[in-house]
C-alpha cells in the first residue's frame, strides 16, 4: 500500500484512489500554486496541469521525446517496453520514424475509410442494447462501452470476434496495472507473442487488414521490418481500446447524471457532434508520458535528462484560462479547441474512428434508452494511470 500523498504540488500519486475517482479538484490546486508539479513516486516525474504548459511542450519535439510514452515505467522491463524493441509507432518515435510510420496508418483511419466502419459499429451497438433494454437496468461501462472498441479494433486487424474479452483483459492489465509485475508482464506478452503469431500467418496468407497491409507494403523500396509491423498492430490495439471505451463510458455516466444534457439531445440531434467535442474535453481520458532529452530548463523548472514528463490532456481541457466554464459541461460550446487527441505531431491518428464510435454509441444508446438514470444502489468505479474511465457504472431506465 502506498504511503498517502503529502503535498500534490511535490508528491501526486495519478493512482491515488481519490485522484482516480476525482481529479478536478487536484488540477485546479496545481494552476494556482504552479504550472508544473514535480513528484518522486514511480521512479519520479514533472507533469503540467495548464492548457499552454501541457501544449508547448507536446509540441516541443527537440527536447521533448516520445520514446517512452508510458505515465510510469512498465513493470518488469526496467522502463523499456520488453518484447516491442521497436517500440509501438509512431507514438512512440520521433522523426524521422515518427514521419512515415504515421503516413502507413493514415488511410486507415480517414474520414472516408471510418464512414465504410460505422454501420458495422453501429449494428454492434444495436444488438447490445437489445441485450439489455428489457431488464431495465444496465452498466454502460462494462456492458456496453468496453463492448464496442475492441470490436471494431479487431475488424481492422483481422482478428476474430470471440478474442475480444481476452483483448480487454490483456489491454487493461497493460495500462492500468502497469506497475504490478505479476498482471502487466503476463498480459503484455501474451498479447505481443498473440500477435507474432498472427504477423507469422499473414505474411504466408494475407488478408484485408491492418496487419497484412503493412506486411506487404513498401517504403522506399523494402519492406516494413516486423518488429515495426509488430509494434504498430500493439499500438493499434492499446490505443484504440482502452481510451475510447472510456471515452464513451464517461459520456454516459455524465448523461445518466444530467437529465437536462440528456432530455436536449434526445430533442436536439443535430447537436451531437459538438456535444461529442465537449464530452471528449471534459471527460479526456489520456495522460501521455514523455522524455527529456537534455538537461533543460523549462517554466522555471529544472528537468534533467531521462526525467519523465506528464501530459494531462484532460487537465489542459479544464483550464479556465483556456475555456471558460471549463468545469461546466457546455453540449452546444461553438468554440471548443480541446486536446483530447493531443496536440504537436504525435497528435492520435485514430481522432476520426474514435469519434465515430462515441458518436454512434451515444446515438443507439439515447435512440432505443431516451431517459436513464444512475443506479444510487450501485457504486460507480474509476480506472486511472495512463487512461481514465468509469470501469462500471449501472443505470436505470423505465
Amino acid at each position: 500500500m502506498t504511503e498517502p500523498v503529502r503535498d500534490w504540488a511535490t508528491d501526486y500519486d495519478i493512482f491515488d484512489p481519490d485522484y482516480v475517482r476525482d481529479p478536478f479538484p487536484v488540477w485546479d490546486e496545481l494552476r494556482a500554486r504552479c504550472p508544473i508539479a514535480h513528484s518522486d513516486r514511480y521512479g519520479g516525474s514533472w507533469m503540467p496541469t495548464t492548457y499552454a504548459e501541457v501544449t508547448a511542450i507536446a509540441h516541443d519535439v527537440e527536447h521533448f521525446s516520445s520514446r517512452k510514452i508510458a505515465v510510469v515505467p512498465p513493470a518488469g522491463t526496467g522502463g523499456d517496453i520488453g518484447l516491442l524493441p521497436a517500440g509501438v509507432p509512431p507514438i512512440s518515435a520521433d522523426p524521422p520514424l515518427h514521419t512515415w510510420t504515421r503516413r502507413l496508418l493514415l488511410p486507415w483511419f480517414s474520414p472516408a475509410r471510418v464512414a465504410e466502419y460505422e454501420p458495422t459499429t453501429r449494428a454492434l451497438c444495436r444488438r447490445l442494447v437489445a441485450g439489455f433494454a428489457d431488464s431495465g437496468r444496465a452498466d454502460v461501462a462494462a456492458g456496453y462501452a468496453q463492448q464496442i472498441p475492441v470490436r471494431v479494433i479487431g475488424m481492422l486487424l483481422g482478428v476474430p470476434d470471440d478474442m475480444s474479452d481476452t483483448f480487454t483483459g490483456w489491454v487493461r492489465d497493460v495500462l492500468e496495472f502497469a506497475t504490478d509485475e505479476t498482471r502487466a508482464v503476463p498480459s503484455r506478452n501474451a498479447l505481443v507473442n498473440y500477435f507474432l503469431g498472427i504477423v507469422g500467418e499473414r505474411r504466408k496468407q494475407p488478408g484485408d487488414d491492418l496487419i497484412s497491409y503493412l506486411l506487404h507494403t513498401d517504403v522506399d523500396g523494402e519492406k516494413v521490418a516486423e518488429g515495426l509491423v509488430l509494434g504498430i498492430a500493439a499500438l493499434t490495439l492499446i490505443a484504440g481500446v482502452d481510451t475510447t471505451w472510456s471515452a464513451i463510458g464517461s459520456a454516459l455516466w455524465h448523461l445518466a447524471g444530467h437529465p437536462d444534457d440528456l432530455a436536449r439531445l434526445v430533442r436536439e440531434p443535430q447537436l451531437m457532434p459538438t456535444a461529442v467535442e465537449e464530452l471528449l474535453r471534459a471527460y479526456s481520458p489520456v495522460t501521455m508520458g514523455r522524455m527529456v532529452i537534455d538537461d533543460i530548463e523549462h517554466s522555471g523548472c529544472p528537468m534533467k535528462k531521462g526525467d519523465r514528463v506528464l501530459l494531462s490532456f484532460p487537465a489542459a481541457n479544464r483550464d479556465p484560462d483556456a475555456f471558460p466554464d471549463a468545469d461546466k459541461v457546455i453540449i452546444d460550446r461553438e468554440r471548443n479547441r480541446h486536446v483530447a487527441f493531443g496536440a504537436g505531431i504525435h497528435r492520435c491518428a485514430g481522432s476520426n474512428l474514435a469519434r465515430m464510435e462515441l458518436r454512434v454509441a451515444i446515438e443507439e444508446f439515447i435512440t432505443h434508452i431516451p431517459t436513464f438514470r444512475l443506479d444510487p444502489a450501485s457504486e460507480v468505479t474509476w480506472a486511472g494511470g495512463q487512461v481514465r474511465g468509469p470501469r462500471n457504472a449501472w443505470v436505470l431506465f423505465p
